[in-house]
């Protein structure tokens, strides 16, 4: 199965979401863009993943609950979840973990909790950027037994990278790596693993087009996740499946 996909979008809940990243607004720009699969990954946060996950099913998108994790060594990781419930729960270990740092909205912006119609329910008050105190080895525990799959996204910036923090990718750690269209090329990743290509979209306008696709057994969050965790050859058939058109 063939689905042009974003696997990498922040709502308003992300501190340096837009506040246009509403849970309609997200849906109905995927929709225009062609977009078959999303996953939703705000900052150590599952808040918008039920109203998101109710809109997609709606809309006919396929939706993959995630978090964008920011561990001790200030590496991103994509953590994908299988259901919003797995989500929610790792969303409140991330959240125990956290500092009690209050978020300043004149310098990071509001945190919006959102409903089905767009309307707020919260502003989460401590601060969502910043490190759990969760290792990276130590979250990719966590996300492998709640039955989800984990991504270090961006590897090829020099923030928030697991490259630019640690130099490396940890071998057989991983099967997939996020890698952003925006930032130079890599050529030391490792050649068990697959690429990505989302937009890490803050902003509607920056979702994906029809450039990123994946073939997952089923069109399902567990084949999604499924079609992650796989070894490179294993999911793909050629190399060139892995670049955007």
């Amino acid at each position: 199965m063939r689905l042009a996909a974003d696997l990498h979008i922040h709502t308003c809940l992300s501190p340096c979401g837009s506040e246009d990243m509403t849970p309609n607004n997200i849906v109905n720009m995927a929709r225009l863009k062609g977009l078959d699969a999303i996953a939703i990954c705000d900052h150590n946060a599952a808040g918008n993943l039920p109203a998101v996950a109710a809109l997609a099913q709606r809309a006919g998108i396929l939706f993959l609950p995630g978090i964008e994790v920011q561990t001790r060594e200030e590496v991103h990781i994509l953590a994908y979840l299988p259901t919003v419930k797995a989500a929610q729960e790792l969303g409140e270990e991330i959240y125990r973990r956290l500092l009690p740092i209050r978020n300043r909205e004149d310098l990071f912006g509001p945190q919006i909790v959102m409903n089905e119609r767009d309307e707020e329910t919260k502003r989460e008050e401590r601060l969502l950027l910043q490190s759990a105190d969760l290792s990276v080895d130590e979250l990719v525990d966590i996300v492998k037994a709640l039955r989800g799959a984990a991504v270090p996204a961006h590897v090829n910036r020099k923030s928030y990278s697991i490259v630019g923090a640690l130099g490396f990718v940890p071998e057989g750690l991983f099967t997939t790596l996020e890698v952003s269209l925006n930032a130079p090329h890599l050529r030391t990743l490792p050649p068990s693993c697959h690429l990505m290509f989302n937009s890490d979209a803050h902003d509607l306008w920056e979702l994906n087009e029809r450039c990123f696709m994946i073939w997952p057994e089923e069109r399902t969050a567990e084949a999604l996740i499924d079609y992650i965790r796989r070894p490179r050859r294993a999911a793909f058939g050629k190399d060139t499946k892995e670049t955007p058109s």
